[in-house]
């Protein structure tokens, strides 16, 4: 009969691999939020166009949707609180929780396990629409209007175009590494 510590170390590297895994694509995607991020001078509410969301799309791609959805999530809900916008925490936590979950599983859907540049950009570009509703809703709450949101959408769509352009080309370079073989 084996040691039943014998048993469970497998697991518990695993998980432990995954647990550090994932703490690092959020830090990832907090770092690259706070890295470079530009206030578009779209009215008080224009949007924010920052690395982050291509962090996200890399993370959802590369390790799939519960990955991403947390990368996304913590990781700009994370800068959200430290950025001072700490109002906009709980609307981007959700937004971007979404988004990562719905790019890491269409990209990672069918055994393509984010291969498929077609399927990654087709993933993305549907994430899209859910994160513009889902902050368009937290703003029309927020600013008790139905108005004020679509002041965000011009620049929501820039950062997310922006942050496809970025991440493709890395996916595709990252995925010709053994490790994702």
């Amino acid at each position: 009969m084996q040691n039943p510590q014998t048993l469970s170390r497998p697991t518990s590297r695993v998980k432990t691999f995954d647990l550090i895994l994932t703490s690092m694509l959020i830090a990832l995607v907090f770092v690259s939020t706070m890295m470079l991020n530009i206030r578009l001078p779209i009215a008080a509410n224009g949007g924010l166009v920052h690395l982050g969301t291509a962090m996200l799309f890399i993370s959802a791609m590369l390790f799939g949707p519960k990955k991403g959805a947390a990368a996304g999530a913590f990781g700009m809900g994370l800068f959200d609180i430290a950025g001072g916008w700490l109002a906009w925490a709980p609307i981007t936590f959700v937004a971007r929780a979404v988004q990562g979950f719905v790019v890491g599983k269409i990209a990672w859907a069918g055994n393509r396990n984010g291969s498929s540049i077609v399927w990654n950009i087709i993933g993305a570009v549907i994430s899209i629409p859910f994160m513009l509703v889902l902050y368009y809703i937290g703003e029309a709450i927020m600013y008790q209007s139905l108005i004020a949101p679509l002041a965000s959408v011009t620049g929501n769509l820039v950062q997310n175009g922006i942050g496809l352009l970025i991440a493709i080309p890395v996916v595709v370079a990252l995925k010709r590494l053994p490790y994702f073989k």
